[in-house]
């Protein structure tokens, strides 16, 4: 019988663990987002953010700006959050208007805050398995095997998507040495050539290519497990707005052992990873 893999325990669990680890501090930690222009999946992003942080005692700030603003005042304004005390972590939620290098703003962000880790000190970090922040995304995919008590050492784990959010990231951490990783991995991309019959040797399948119910019965083998880290919103037949994953669930669940569902899957524990880091900016701003 297929197990369905739910986000919302796992994420609890991580919500408790930050609340508790931060009564043990006399403040209140901030995390600052700036937003730019005003993309509806990035502000709902947002909106949860402030909702969960204030759960667990982590004030989200929302800093909002026209889509015409400069890169330089954007600029500024991290750097003076980069000196802000109280703030311990920052985000520039993405999409970014055409005008802005991601890059520059990502560099920008001083380390230690930088709890969307996608600075080359944080990448780095990880990738020589040294302290520092991890992709929340990522790291929640870690937190569902763990969870869940996913056999990963000797699996073959495949990967749909080679995007420096998910894929990359992920690859490393699979390999490492530890209860969450000595597997082995194969990232498949656009160019992947006959894509089906990778993916049906996929003891763990991590689908996260951006693509709705891309992912179908044929292209997975008996009994594989299925994290479906993929979110898209299609129209229905009936005009209906759905939110569905990578995989075409329906067709899926019987083939796996294990799948997560879109939505209530991985996205959950998402949101509480990127809480959980700026738990890890205050204990390693401590340790400095």
């Amino acid at each position: 019988m297929t197990q369905e893999l739910l986000g919302k325990p796992v994420a609890s669990k991580i919500y408790t663990e930050i609340k508790e680890q931060l009564a043990e501090y006399p403040f209140t930690p901030k995390l600052a987002i700036i937003l730019i222009g005003h993309d509806p999946a990035s502000e709902f992003y947002a909106q949860n953010l402030v909702k969960k942080g204030k759960k667990v005692g982590i004030e989200v700030q929302k800093l909002l700006y026209d889509s015409q603003v400069s890169e330089s005042e954007i600029l500024d304004k991290i750097s003076e959050l980069n000196l802000d005390k109280h703030v311990y972590g920052i985000i520039v939620q993405k999409p970014l208007p055409q005008h802005f290098d991601e890059s520059a703003l990502n560099l920008a962000i001083d380390p230690f805050k930088d709890v969307d880790a996608f600075h080359p000190v944080n990448i780095g970090n990880m990738v020589l398995e040294q302290a520092g922040f991890i992709p929340s995304t990522p790291a929640a995919v870690l937190e569902m095997i763990r969870y869940y008590k996913i056999e990963t050492n000797s699996k073959h784990v495949v990967i749909l998507g080679r995007s420096n959010v998910v894929g990359k990231p992920l690859a490393n951490l699979l390999i490492r040495k530890n209860e969450t990783g000595n597997a082995t991995v194969t990232v498949c991309h656009s160019r992947t050539a006959s894509l089906s019959e990778v993916t049906k040797t996929a003891d763990i399948l991590v689908a996260a290519i951006g693509q709705p119910e891309f992912v179908t019965a044929e292209m997975i083998k008996k009994n594989c497990v299925i994290i479906d880290v993929g979110v898209n919103r299609i129209i229905t037949d009936t005009g209906a707005k759905k939110y569905v994953g990578d995989v075409d669930y329906q067709k899926c669940y019987e083939k796996s052992s294990m799948i997560t569902p879109v939505p209530g899957g991985v996205g959950s524990v998402t949101t509480a990873m990127l809480l959980k880091n700026i738990l890890k900016s205050i204990k390693m701003t401590y340790e400095r």
